[in-house]
């Protein structure tokens, strides 16, 4: 069997999954979705790891060959639904509304779409972003016009709008839990760097171990399954009683210090694989 990552770039993420399943004894690379088409045979599992393009308006080329890929027997895990889902954060919002989970509200604001007026304070953000990118927070009307002004220059605004999002009082952190194959196999606690009100590492948070509790796991499961995602990083935020899912990132990064008892890559690939699948003798030592 083998096992490879659809990816357009190596991160540390990508690289460390393809050495996990290696590990695991099998076949593994890493591949863009046309070498997938070469690479892979009828019974072999592809990880669809696509994410939002860097001009944060849309999601990166590949869906089609996943299709492709899906279509001739290959076992795709994170196939094109599960990965629009996630990173399209219009239909995120819609997804969780629908299965009932708590998620902030969220409005599309757009030049072709009648005017409204969003509850304030609120956070306006890419429909397809990543990194913390083009993410403003505005608490007054004067505020919210200047930042439509500003966004009025991008082009992802003139092609997809933005969304506006109800605002959850920032405490300084927030969870990230990243579940595979219904399983949670790691989490942290993001800390947002001071003077800066949003969690993401790309803008310098910190990253700490963290087991989360029965309430955010029971949460994550949720959001995974309802956006039929294998592999997927759930964004908790706290509230005064619990949380909320703020966002799914169906390309998520994530490190060692997710689960710094084990490995979470190892955990990632037998969650994905099953572990009847893999080598019996290295199942039974993992345990």
């Amino acid at each position: 069997m083998k096992f490879a990552v659809i990816a357009h770039r190596r991160s540390a993420t990508n690289e460390a999954l393809v050495a996990a399943a290696r590990a695991w004894g099998l076949d593994s690379e890493l591949a863009d979705p046309r070498r997938a088409l070469t690479l892979l045979e009828p019974g072999d599992v592809a990880l669809g790891r696509l994410d939002v393009r860097a001009e944060l308006d849309g999601i990166e080329r590949g869906t089609g060959e996943l299709e492709r890929l899906a279509a001739g027997g290959v076992e795709v895990r994170n196939p094109p639904g599960a990965l629009v889902v996630p990173h399209d954060k219009l239909l995120t919002a819609r997804t969780l509304r629908l299965a009932g989970l708590p998620h902030p509200h969220t409005t599309l604001l757009s030049a072709a779409l009648p005017a409204t007026v969003p509850e304030l304070p609120l956070v306006l953000k890419p429909r397809f972003g990543s990194w913390g990118r083009d993410v403003e927070r505005c608490s007054t009307a004067e505020e919210l016009d200047a930042a439509l002004v500003r966004l009025q220059r991008k082009p992802w605004f003139r092609e997809n709008g933005a969304l506006a999002q109800e605002l959850v009082a920032p405490r300084g952190w927030d969870l990230r839990v990243v579940v595979a194959g219904g399983r949670v196999i790691g989490a942290a606690c993001r800390i947002a760097r001071s003077g800066e009100w949003r969690t993401n590492a790309a803008l310098g948070a910190q990253v700490e171990a963290v087991e989360p509790p029965p309430i955010a796991q029971a949460l994550a499961l949720a959001a995974a399954r309802a956006a039929r995602a294998d592999l997927v990083g759930v964004d908790l935020l706290p509230t005064g009683n619990g949380f909320v899912v703020l966002e799914l990132n169906g390309a998520v990064d994530f490190r060692p210090v997710y689960a710094p008892c084990r490995d979470v890559f190892s955990d990632a690939v037998a969650a994905l694989i099953g572990d009847a699948a893999l080598q019996p003798e290295l199942v039974a030592a993992s345990g």
